[in-house]
């Protein structure tokens, strides 16, 4: 059976696409069967993985507006062992769309149905808002992933997205679950990201990945050469820092890693 998982977070810039790409990344390298959704009209992790726009026949836009079949415009890329259904700047419009469109909040769980079975894992990297398209894919998901950047404001934040989750469960999504928070941006020279984090794990307890992303010059650089950090440079501190976390998830899913991703997630704990 495939797990869902949704990244959202409605503040931008809080590291939800480099979480996405590289979760997704580390999980194929782990020999699982991982499809990476990108639901962003800004098609940020499709451009991480190393795809331009002309290469995209489709992608999600076509799959949400014109019903055309997921396996059709799935990309799979060899190199990553990774599959990508992609996006581009139509999806902008597709908000716009989909109000008239019968059973709107669920059209994308439909689409991604027939794929059941066929991954291990379905990754969905959403727009920074709480618009159809995220409520498209909290419907579609089994569980949310919420990144939190280790800064001033983050709480606040987050405490509003939890409210739209329990609103979720309650309607539109009852098997909804918060999967866990994974803090990023973490800058440990600095006061208030310990006290971020601190905070974040007294407010929600059981609920924080113990492994923190720390700020990393190496993950900031990987999405220019269109790499995830597995491929661009995984002993880096950001590199060992998600192969931690993608060990810290699948275990807690009760699924094995690879030898080398559980080392790796032994020396940065």
């Amino acid at each position: 059976m495939t797990r869902v998982y949704t990244l959202v977070n409605q503040k931008g810039g809080v590291g939800k696409t480099t979480t996405a790409i590289n979760l997704a990344a580390f999980m194929a390298e782990s020999g699982l069967r991982v499809l990476l959704v990108d639901l962003d009209p800004q098609a940020n992790a499709t451009a991480c993985l190393g795809i331009a726009h002309d290469q995209v026949d489709g992608g999600i836009y076509d799959v949400l507006i014109g019903g055309r079949p997921a396996l059709e415009v799935i990309l799979h890329n060899t190199r990553f062992d990774l599959s990508l259904l992609p996006s581009t700047a139509a999806l902008a419009g597709a908000q716009v769309e989909l109000v008239n469109v019968p059973e709107r909040e669920s059209v994308l769980a439909q689409a991604l149905t027939p794929l059941d079975g066929r991954y291990d894992y379905v990754l969905i990297d959403c727009p920074p808002s709480l618009g159809l398209l995220t409520v498209n894919a909290l419907v579609a998901a089994d569980g949310v992933l919420v990144p939190v950047q280790c800064e001033y404001l983050a709480l606040e934040g987050l405490s509003s997205l939890v409210t739209t989750l329990q609103r979720m469960r309650a309607g539109l999504a009852p098997r909804l679950s918060l999967r866990g928070i994974a803090l990023t941006m973490f800058d440990s020279r600095t006061h208030l990201s310990q006290d971020v984090v601190q905070e974040v794990r007294r407010h929600f307890p059981g609920q924080v990945f113990r492994t923190v992303i720390p700020r990393s010059v190496r993950l900031a650089e990987a999405p220019s050469h269109g790499l995830p950090i597995s491929a661009y440079d995984p002993r880096s501190t950001g590199g060992l820092a998600y192969q931690a976390l993608t060990r810290e998830l699948l275990g807690g899913d009760g699924v094995r890693a690879k030898a080398r991703v559980a080392r790796a997630a032994e020396v940065q704990g």
